[in-house]
Order: C-alpha cells, then sequence, then structure tokens
C-alpha cells in the first residue's frame, strides 16, 4: 500500500478486540424488536425493517431461499440475518449474553464503523459484490440499533477482469499486486487504475500496464526537463504569467474540479493532463516555445499546477529523476536486459550508422523496440527510454475499434 502511494488508515480495527462493542450493538437491536433468539442463535427479522433492499433495490420476495446458504428452519423469514451464531465444535468462540459463540458475518462492520466514526458517518466503500446482501444488512442493523443511523455516499467498485475474463483462482488468471510491481511500476499501476472510473470493471492486460508505464514515464520525464530548465529561477507570481498560460491553467483546474466532484472522474482528469504537458514540451523542445515571451514564468506556473494536481491524486514522486530511473530499471526488467546491454547495442548502431549500413542499424532499433526499448537520436547522441513492446503495440491497434 505505501509502494502504491495510498494512504494509511486512521484506525485497523481487528473484529476480536471489539466483542464488547458488538454485544451492545446485538442488546439495542433486540431491545427494539428487530431480532429474535433461537437456540443460542440471534437473528435479524427483516420483516420487522420495511427499509430492507433500499440500497440494492431487490424486493423480499425477490430473494431465492438456499441461493447462498443453506436455509435453516429456525428462521421466520429465510431472509432473516445472524447476528450471533452459537459455538461449533472446532470453531473460535466468545462467551455471550447468549452463550458462546461468534458474531455474525455483517454485524462486526456495523459495531466498528459506529465505535469510531458514529452511526452518521460520509462515506462507505467496498466492491459492487457487497451490496447485497452484506452492506444491506449493515444498513438494516445500524438502523435498528440506532433510528438517526445514515451513510450519505456508498462507493462500490467495480471487478477486475483479465484479458477480459473474470479473475479467479479455478481459470488460473489470478495474480497479487506484489507479482504485478515485480515487473511495473507501482505509480504505473496506480495510473492504470485511475483510467478506468471506479465504478467500473476493470480489464487488466499487459498492453494496458505497458501504456501506463508509458504514458507515465512521459509525464514525469516532462516534469523532470522542466525543473531543470527552471532550477535557479525565482517562482512568479500570477502578474508576471502570460494570459493565455493563466487561463490554460485555470481551466485545468476548473476541469479537475468539476472532474473529481463527479463521482471522482480521475479518467477524464489524466486525460485533461495531456494539454498542459503538450504545452511544457512546446515550450521546452520546440523553437516558437523557446521564444515565448515571459516563457520561464509560464513553465513554473504550468509545473506548479500539474505538480499539485498529481499530489491530489497520489502520483507525485519524492523526486522525478528517481522515479524515471526506477520506470527505466522495470523496463529493463521486462526486457531481460542489462543498461550495458542496451549501451552495446546502440554502439554498435551508431558504427552501422557511420558505415551507412542502414539495414543492420533499423534491425537494432526494432529489436529493442520488440522488447520495449525505444530509441532517441538527438545531436547530443542516442538515448533510449521505455515503450510498449512493438507485438503489444499491434495487439492494441488491432483491439482499437475503427470509427
Amino acid at each position: 500500500m505505501v509502494h502504491l502511494h495510498c494512504l494509511s488508515p486512521s484506525f485497523e480495527p481487528r473484529v476480536s478486540d471489539h466483542m464488547p462493542q458488538i454485544f451492545d450493538m446485538i442488546k439495542q437491536i433486540l431491545d427494539n424488536g428487530y431480532a429474535y433468539r433461537v437456540d443460542g442463535d440471534v437473528y435479524f427479522s427483516v420483516d420487522k425493517f420495511p427499509d430492507y433492499g433500499r440500497l440494492s433495490g431487490r424486493r423480499l420476495e425477490d430473494n431465492r431461499a438456499g441461493e447462498r446458504v443453506a436455509v435453516d428452519s429456525r428462521k421466520r423469514n429465510p431472509a432473516d440475518f445472524a447476528l450471533w451464531k452459537s459455538a461449533k465444535e472446532g470453531e473460535p468462540f466468545w462467551e455471550s449474553p447468549w452463550g458462546p459463540g461468534r458474531p455474525g458475518w455483517h454485524i462486526e462492520c456495523s459495531a466498528m464503523s459506529a465505535a469510531y466514526l458514529g452511526y452518521t458517518f460520509d462515506i462507505h466503500g467496498g466492491g459492487m459484490d457487497l451490496v447485497f446482501p452484506h452492506h444491506e444488512n449493515e444498513i438494516a442493523q445500524s438502523c435498528a440499533a440506532c433510528k438517526q443511523s445514515d451513510v450519505s455516499y456508498w462507493m462500490h467498485n467495480g471487478f477486475v477482469t483479465v484479458d477480459s475474463e473474470k479473475m479467479s483462482k479455478s481459470l488460473g488468471n489470478f495474480f497479487t499486486i506484489r507479482q504485478v510491481i515485480d515487473l511495473y511500476h507501482p505509480l504505473a499501476l496506480r495510473l492504470f487504475l485511475m483510467g478506468t472510473h471506479y465504478r467500473s470493471p476493470i480489464n487488466y492486460s499487459d498492453v494496458q500496464l505497458e501504456g501506463a508505464s508509458e504514458r507515465i514515464f512521459y509525464i514525469y520525464q516532462t516534469l523532470h526537463d522542466c525543473e531543470n530548465v527552471l532550477r535557479g529561477h525565482d517562482p512568479a507570481s500570477e502578474d508576471f504569467i502570460p494570459p493565455d498560460i493563466l487561463d490554460a491553467i485555470k481551466k485545468f483546474d476548473n476541469d479537475f474540479n468539476a472532474s473529481m466532484s463527479d463521482d471522482l472522474h480521475t479518467s477524464v482528469v489524466l486525460a485533461s493532463l495531456s494539454d498542459p504537458l503538450k504545452t511544457i514540451n512546446d515550450m521546452l523542445h520546440t523553437r516558437k516555445g523557446k521564444k515565448q515571451t515571459k516563457r520561464i514564468e509560464a513553465l513554473a506556473a504550468m509545473e506548479n499546477i500539474i505538480r499539485s494536481i498529481l499530489t491530489i491524486l497520489g502520483l507525485m514522486p519524492t523526486s522525478y529523476a528517481e522515479v524515471l530511473q526506477q520506470l527505466r530499471e522495470k523496463a529493463l526488467t521486462r526486457a531481460k536486459l542489462t543498461e550495458d546491454d542496451i549501451l552495446r547495442k546502440i554502439e554498435e548502431r551508431t558504427t552501422a550508422r557511420k558505415n551507412k549500413d542502414y539495414e543492420k542499424s533499423d534491425a537494432i532499433r526494432k529489436d529493442l523496440a520488440a522488447v520495449g526499448i525505444a530509441l532517441m537520436d538527438s545531436p547530443d547522441g542516442t538515448s533510449w527510454k521505455p515503450a510498449v513492446p512493438l507485438a503489444l503495440q499491434e495487439q492494441q491497434v488491432a483491439a482499437t475499434p475503427m470509427p
């Protein structure tokens, strides 16, 4: 989570440390008439809670008994769910007012969130598979314990698919984040994940991760080049920023706020980065851009707004140079090459070009491009950067729908 730039939670509570809070909530639900006891078990009565189904939109009559768990004939309604389950042989258990046992699946979440956040709080998250029955049951039991209980926003994330197939151990396409970041930079993975709206399913594939790696390298390389030009210059006040640049910055900032306020539409924000990055590159590398009035002030202002937004998105590295080197190292790992291997290839290619052996020169460039290493020629010599491997680029083109 640290590698992915995720902020640490304020609390990471364990159920086993919160049995008193769970007992108190179950007692409240029983006292309010929303639950009943059967042979050491305590069940929530969904018939007593008219709003049951308001989150998922499901009606009680739509629920098919026995679909997920075996039907318990002791229940008053097959949809009733356990708040407390009596002890079974070989299972952990705790002593409770209803005898030895353990909490039901849902009650722990309501009890711990109430303990740390109160009965009313802003945001509750989870996967879309938790909408029913887990979150539906949470709402019911929390409101049954306290009528004022309320959550302002429910945020449910989509599933991950792999090459358009659902990720699962049974299909053999299951892998962990640790395995992914062995080959790809964690910030490239973060950028990839943010490129799809969180409620939508996200399709994981090598070509998508390669694309995200190439994109984030471009972002940091642009900002690193900008930083080098700005070194030694003082930041300018708004009065010195050219009006067209100021307008572009305000538009970018407004678009960012509008998109993030629209249910965290991060994919739109990432797309809107293109224009300011292009503007910076023009001012850094084109003849016309280098002649722009108040160029230094404009570059400083553009770099500042992009840095600010990358920080909010958790995409701001401690050092542009450091993260660029790390991205190169990951690309070398994927290509199964070393830096020395590439430098030797560059030397061979330079010699071939001097000898006008363009066939060999092109072959070297293509061989490196095939494994995701792009060569760039400039008056200062040849350098390299990570790129999407040629075969994956072709897949990408083939998968792009025709207009």
